[in-house]
Order: structure tokens, then C-alpha cells, then sequence
């Protein structure tokens, strides 16, 4: 394991692009906050801990009172947005959700949800929230090929929510219970000089208020109360309580994206609700800030655009259009204890958590090729070598009875096609997968050179500075279907601009990551196809005496399997028919899923690693399969077998004669941003893996 923790470096500090300004940076702290209504509290600590200057009401409400006499002037915005509630937990450990609030909505609001990573804020029987992750489940590509797909939008009855549990009980146990508030893990995400999240107009608009309430007092200009009210989502319940208790208020100013619609500066409304034209209140007026994309998790705001909102709301506070320092907050998510604590399975879920926090598209699998070299045990790294196509290769052994042993390096994402005057770019896939889960989601755009360290071993997710370009992902307007006819990103940039900082037609993308453990033995990242695979192999390489085999081993890593096998072509011009048997390590994508039919391709999670047997490209003779289930039993490994769908790079050295025995570990949402694994299907599949490797081998019978 020496070896393997090379792949440890130091985290750089700040999780935001540096190019950002001090406003966008800011604001990109409170969208971490979870807020959903009636469950604001944590939020508002952590509001009232980076703020030393408020109160809180009987409602929750902060409130910060600040001079006397008149005019009594309240400043007031909304902290919580309309989220997903837990509604009810399956007897096999799903959790089903229900919309919490009356807040709008996009038409695509529950798909931009699907398949990506959540948080479930859980009370559990600790005084204190405990964040949970978790998964909105999503059909596996590999599954639907050939077969006719329901194309219509997401709706809230298609939303299953996977936290590793195995069953309601044990889902009851990590603290999960009916109400709990569900929301979208969203990192902090500035780029050029934007900042987008879920509701960021609004999350803004408070960022303000805490800003200028925390600066300097101006004598002599009245009262000014400050609110950053709870329960917006219920027609603003938490505000009108607030109001209710304060008797006569000569003007309201509410910083609010729906109700500014987009004003800049404060604009006079009339009551926006019945209940707050009982009370004594003069001028309403509301504000809010221009926004791309409102409504969407890629809501975008400008740093110029945040500074005035800041500048307006200090005149309208009676201390005038002054610059104020921005507020920022301590971020939202907490590791469970869970991520934190070591265990049998951590070894798997270390290994396999870096290389997945590794981009590597199809025909860019640099950075993998330097991390494999660099976690491999010495004997194998002095004798690594990289072919034309760009596999990597170390051979061991006996030159007799060959055996290949073989996984892949690259990952599907994207590469621009073409980039539009206004910074727009177009893209094409590089593997096959739903286009509509990167559509309103982050994007990262990779150049030549450029670095993403990876984390410090502690599960969390944060972006480092310095790495490649941010964006996002555009959505559609309206939708009546799921997919979108094509897939575009914006980096905050126009063409000129992009181009001059290293973009090009033919630059890979790809959607931010980070792998997380979820329960207690379950992990989810995106890219586990194939890096389950590389981390099995590396493993093996430190669990083999290479002085002790009797027959040569190749260990093969290859490069662009997800758009058509290519590096297992070269590798198979390079090696012929010398190829005895190959065994290709590779997902066996299965429909342990309530989304899926179990008419095939189920191998429950948890009970073991897979031989895929027959699949789109090749099939195992029985004999092959009867000699891997007798070592497996000889050594006590839980192993299934099966049949699912896909191709694996074993199949091109089948060609040239090679026995084709492929092993697998079962795969939820394969080729989705959510896969989920099981780490005890990780470590019966090293051992399967090494067993064989290991076993003592003659050529196969024809």
C-alpha cells in the first residue's frame, strides 16, 4: 500500500476559482447553506456565527436592529428556497421525496436532480443536523440500448434516492426519517467573473442584507431593522410574523429575485400578500438582480451585479451607495462520521476514491497513466511501459501461457465541435450516455497542463484553483421531451477570450466530481466504470510475488475503450495471437435498481464480484466459467455470474484466439455522474483478480 498512497497530495487551499471577485466568492458560501423551510436553523447558526450582530425571533428570524427615531426603514430577504422533503423510506432502503414549499419552478427542475449526488439533512437523536449523501437514482445507459426509452421530462414520481442503505431499517439507522429536507450537493461554484448555483439571486440578495448590516452606522438617518426571514417558501410567513410585532414601518425594502424581477434598484410593489396589507406598513418596494439562467441549479450572477445589489441595499439602509465587505459563511456540508472513520474496506475506498477524482476523458488519459504509474509497487513501475496508442503495460512472469489482465484508463465526457462569438461552445460525446444529466450543471473545460490535486484522504468536496477552466452547462428554455437536441457550455467568456486562455476545437469537458463513501459499505463517484477495474488491478499488483508465477502476466491499462475498444485494438496488433487467456476487468452493469427491469443483468450489489459471461461483444465457454467459480470457492471469494450489456476490451484479443473471461463488479446508473458500488464487491473482485493472476495455467482447451 506504500506505493498506492502516492497518490495522496496536498489539497490547495479554497475551493473557488481565484479569477473571481471577493462579492462572487461570497455568495457562493451561502449556496451552500440548507435552508429548506422549516428546517433554517442550521443555516442561520452558521449565518450568525460568520456575523456577529443578530438575534433570532420565536419564528427564526434573524433579526439585527440598528439606531432609533425616524424614518424606521426594514431591509428585509428570504433565506430559505423550496426544496425536497423525505416522504417515505422503501422496505430495501430508497428513500421517495415530495416537494417542500410553493416556490416556482422549471419545467426541468426534477430532472436537472436525477442522477446527481444530494444531501439529506437528517436530525437523527442528535441535537445537531447530520448531512447524509446520497444519489438520485437514474436508468443505466448500458441497459437501455436497443430498447425503447420513456422520453418524456422527469417528473417527482421518477425520483429514488440512494444512500447506501440495505433496507429501511438500516436507512433508519444512519438517521434518515420521513421530512427530512433534501437538496442538490452543489460545490461552490465561481468562474470568470460569475458565480452560479441553485437560487443564487436569492442567496445573494441575503449575502447583502448580512453585509449591510455588519457595516459601520451612520448617525441621525432613523431605524433600520434588518431581517433575513424563514418560511418564504409559505407566502412569506416568517417576515409577516416579524412585521406583525413591529407596529409601524415607514418603508420596506424586500431584496427578493421573484419579487425584484430583476430590478437593480429598489422598485415600489404593491403588497405582494394579502396578509402584510393588514399591517401598518408605508412604501414597499423590492429588488433583485439580473440573473442568467433563473430558476435553474446554474443560475448565474455577475461580480459587478452582486456589488451593486450590496451598494443599493446600504443607501436604502440610510447609510449610503457605499461599498461594504462582503459576508461569506462557513460551508454547509459535514462529513458523516462514516467518511471519517477507518475500516476493512478503507484500503478499497482510498485507492478507488482518487483515481475516480481524476478526469480523464477518451483520448486524454494523461493524468490516469501518471497516477497508475505512480501507485504502482516499484517492480511494476521500473518495468511500465507506454505503447503509440498510449496503454499502458507492465509484463511479469515466464514468457509462457500468456495471460492479460486488462482494464481502462478513460472516462466519457465531451469535446468542443465549435465555439460561437459569444463564448458558446458546441460538443460531442465521447462515449455513449444521457446528454440530459450534464444539461444545467457544472462544466469543466481541460487544457493541456493543467492540474487538479488531489484531496487529503478526508471525503468532502471542494475545487481546486488553478486547474481547468469553470463553466456551466446551458439549459433549455422549455422541454417536452428529456433529452436536449444538443449540449452547450459557457465559461464567462467571449470566443477571443476563451481561445487566448488555451480553448480549442478538439479540448476534452467534463461535469466537477467528487467520490464520497455512502452508509457503510457502499461509494459513489462518477468515471467507477472503469477505475473499479484499475483499482483492482494496482491492488493485485501489491498483493503478487512476481518471482512466484509460472507463466507471464500482462497488466494493461488502456485507453479510449468508451468509443470503440481503440487502445484494445492496438494492444491486440502489438501482442497477436501470443495470448493464451485475457481476462478484461470491467463493469457488470446491473439492474439492482428499482428503475430497471430484472429480466437480466441482475447481480444485487453487495453479494460479491461478477464474471460477465455474455455480453454485447463476447462470451465465456463454460469451462472458462466452471474453472473461475472452482477458484473462487477454493478461496472463499463471493462471486456471481451473469449476463449484461456493453462491450469489454477483452473481446478484441478474443479475435486473434485469446479465451475471452471477463470479471466485473455490479454497477448502479452506469455512466452517470451517480454510479454506486459496493466496496465488498471491490475486495472479493481484487481477490478474484489476484487468484487468478496467482492460479497455475495452461493454455485453454479449443
Amino acid at each position: 500500500m506504500a506505493a498506492l498512497m502516492l497518490l495522496v497530495l496536498p489539497l490547495i487551499a479554497g475551493a473557488q476559482d481565484s479569477t473571481a471577485g471577493p462579492y462572487a466568492r461570497a455568495v457562493a458560501t451561502w449556496m451552500s447553506l440548507i435552508a429548506t423551510p422549516g428546517r433554517e436553523r442550521a443555516a442561520t447558526e452558521r449565518i450568525m456565527t460568520a456575523s456577529r450582530v443578530w438575534d433570532r425571533d420565536q419564528n427564526g428570524n434573524l433579526i439585527r436592529r440598528r439606531g432609533d427615531g425616524s424614518p424606521r426603514r426594514v431591509i428585509a430577504c428570504g433565506i430559505d428556497e423550496t426544496g425536497y422533503a423525505v416522504s417515505a423510506i422503501t422496505d430495501d432502503g430508497y428513500l421517495r421525496v415530495h416537494w417542500n414549499g410553493n416556490g416556482k419552478h422549471p419545467a426541468l427542475w426534477d430532472q436537472y436532480h436525477e442522477g446527481q449526488r444530494v444531501i439529506i439533512m437528517t436530525q437523527g437523536a442528535s441535537a445537531r443536523p447530520r448531512n447524509i449523501p446520497g444519489v438520485f437514482a437514474v436508468r443505466s445507459n448500458h441497459l437501455w440500448r436497443r430498447r425503447v426509452a420513456d422520453n418524456e421530462p422527469t417528473s417527482i414520481e421518477n425520483l429514488w434516492i440512494d444512500i447506501g442503505a440495505r433496507s429501511r431499517a438500516e436507512a433508519e439507522r444512519m438517521g434518515v426519517d420521513v421530512l427530512d429536507p433534501v437538496v442538490r450537493d452543489w460545490p461552490e461554484w465561481t468562474f470568470a467573473d460569475y458565480v452560479a448555483g441553485p437560487a443564487a439571486g436569492n442567496r445573494a440578495a441575503c449575502a447583502a442584507v448580512a453585509a449591510v448590516a455588519s457595516a459601520p452606522e451612520r448617525p441621525g438617518t432613523g431605524e433600520t431593522i434588518f431581517i433575513i426571514s424563514t418560511q418564504k417558501s409559505f407566502n412569506w410567513t416568517g417576515l409577516t410574523a416579524a412585521l406583525a410585532r413591529l407596529g409601524k414601518v415607514d418603508a420596506l425594502v424586500i431584496a427578493d429575485a421573484e419579487l425584484g424581477a430583476g430590478h437593480a434598484t429598489p422598485t415600489d410593489i404593491r403588497a405582494p400578500w394579502t396578509t402584510l396589507r393588514g399591517l401598518d406598513i408605508g412604501k414597499i418596494s423590492a429588488i433583485g438582480i439580473p440573473a442568467r439562467y433563473p430558476g435553474t441549479l446554474v443560475e448565474t450572477l455577475r461580480e459587478k451585479d452582486i456589488d451593486a445589489l450590496h451598494r443599493e441595499l446600504a443607501e436604502a439602509a440610510g447609510i449610503g451607495r457605499m461599498a461594504v465587505v462582503p459576508v461569506p459563511v462557513i460551508h454547509g456540508w459535514v462529513a458523516p462520521a462514516t467518511q471519517l472513520t477507518r475500516d476493512s474496506l478503507s484500503r478499497y475506498a482510498d485507492v478507488l476514491g482518487k483515481l475516480t477524482d481524476i478526469y480523464a476523458p477518451s483520448g486524454h488519459e494523461a493524468p490516469m497513466r501518471t497516477a497508475i504509474r505512480a501507485a504502482m509497487p516499484a517492480w511494476a513501475r521500473d518495468s511500465a511501459v507506454v505503447d503509440t496508442a498510449g496503454n499502458l503495460t507492465v509484463a511479469v512472469g515466464p514468457n509462457r501461457d500468456t495471460m492479460v489482465v486488462i482494464a481502462h484508463m478513460d472516462e466519457i465526457g465531451f469535446t468542443i465541435t465549435g465555439i460561437a462569438h459569444d463564448g458558446t461552445v458546441s460538443l460531442r460525446q465521447r462515449g455513449t450516455f444521457f446528454p440530459f444529466l450534464w444539461e444545467g450543471q457544472p462544466a469543466l473545460l481541460h487544457r493541456d497542463g493543467d492540474q487538479i490535486p488531489s484531496r487529503d484522504g478526508v471525503m468532502g468536496c471542494g475545487a481546486a484553483r488553478g486547474g481547468p477552466l469553470r463553466g456551466v452547462f446551458l439549459t433549455r428554455d422549455s422541454a417536452t421531451q428529456r433529452e436536449p437536441a444538443e449540449v452547450t457550455a459557457w465559461f464567462g467568456m467571449d470566443s477571443a477570450q476563451l481561445v487566448a486562455a488555451g480553448a480549442h476545437v478538439g479540448s476534452p469537458l467534463t461535469s466537477f466530481k467528487c467520490s464520497t463513501r455512502m452508509g457503510d459499505v457502499r461509494l459513489t463517484a462518477r468515471s467507477t466504470d472503469d477505475r473499479a477495474g484499475v483499482t483492482s488491478l494496482l491492488l493485485t499488483m501489491e498483493d503478487i510475488d512476481p518471482s512466484k508465477l509460472d507463466h507471464r502476466v500482462i497488466f494493461a491499462f488502456s485507453v479510449r475503450e468508451e468509443i470503440g475498444l481503440e487502445g484494445a485494438k492496438a494492444l491486440t496488433q502489438e501482442l497477436g495471437p501470443s495470448v493464451h487467456r485475457v481476462h478484461a476487468v470491467d463493469t457488470f452493469v446491473s439492474s439492482d435498481s428499482p428503475l430497471e427491469s430484472r429480466r437480466f443483468a441482475y447481480a444485487p450489489l453487495g453479494l460479491g464480484a461478477a464474471m460477465r459471461a455474455l455480453d454485447n461483444s463476447s462470451v465465456t465457454p463454460p469451462e472458462e466459467v466452471d474453472r473461475v467459480v472452482k477458484i473462487a470457492k477454493a478461496s472463499g471469494i463471493p462471486l456471481q455470474h451473469g449476463v449484461t450489456n456493453g462491450g469489454n476490451d477483452g473481446s478484441e484479443l478474443a479475435r486473434f484466439g485469446a479465451i475471452d473471461v471477463a470479471l466485473s463488479w455490479p454497477l448502479r446508473y452506469s455512466h452517470s455522474p451517480a454510479e454506486v458500488i459496493d466496496l465488498r464487491d471491490l475486495r472479493s473482485l481484487t481477490r478474484i483478480v489476484t487468484a487468478v493472476v496467482k492460479a497455475p495455467t495452461k493454455p485453454p482447451t479449443r
